[in-house]
């Protein structure tokens, strides 16, 4: 479902899936390619979100922000594994978030990182660009690999494969 809220409704960009199970409420951007998968919900009410373009938002995860204080913004190629939660923090560009993991308000994730399932990354915690992040809390484990960083590209081109096979599904 896509609705608007306080008059803002989302914006969807060219090519996006949205599953007809998710909730995208007020102040989002979707960028181009981008997904919102079954029972996600992307909630813009309290604070703008900012998808961008081919990243894709998996399975019963939850994006809020915080009134006033911290929005949500992904980069390009940013996969969010199945229920994770993303409240008021950055998530930059080809970044892989795994299965269950929390990011609390400030903090920052630093392009081509990997935050392994199950992690929690505390409030304001800046993780550095290239790190590969394990724990609860998270810590940086050690700096990816040439290969790693480039395999988190993997997980956003088979999210695009799916959005095209449902998108064609639809007759869209």
């Amino acid at each position: 479902m896509i609705r608007p809220y306080k008059g803002i409704t989302p914006t969807i960009g060219a090519g996006c899936y949205i599953d007809q199970s998710a909730q995208v409420v007020g102040d989002v951007t979707l960028g181009e390619n981008a997904s919102v998968w079954m029972n996600a919900v992307v909630r813009g009410d309290v604070n703008l979100i900012r998808i961008g373009a081919n990243s894709n938002i998996q399975d019963c995860s939850v994006l809020h922000g915080m009134l006033h204080k911290w929005p949500v913004i992904l980069g390009d190629w940013v996969t969010v594994g199945h229920s994770v939660t993303l409240h008021g923090c950055v998530v930059e560009d080809r970044c892989l978030i795994g299965m269950g993991v929390v990011v609390l308000n400030g903090a920052r994730i630093g392009h081509d990182s990997i935050v392994a399932a199950g992690t929690l990354i505390p409030e304001g915690t800046e993780i550095p660009p290239g790190s590969l992040v394990i724990g609860f809390p998270g810590k940086v484990k050690r700096s990816l690999s040439l290969e790693e960083k480039d395999s988190i590209l993997t997980y956003g081109r088979n999210y695009l494969g799916y959005k095209e096979q449902y998108l064609k599904e639809m007759g869209k």
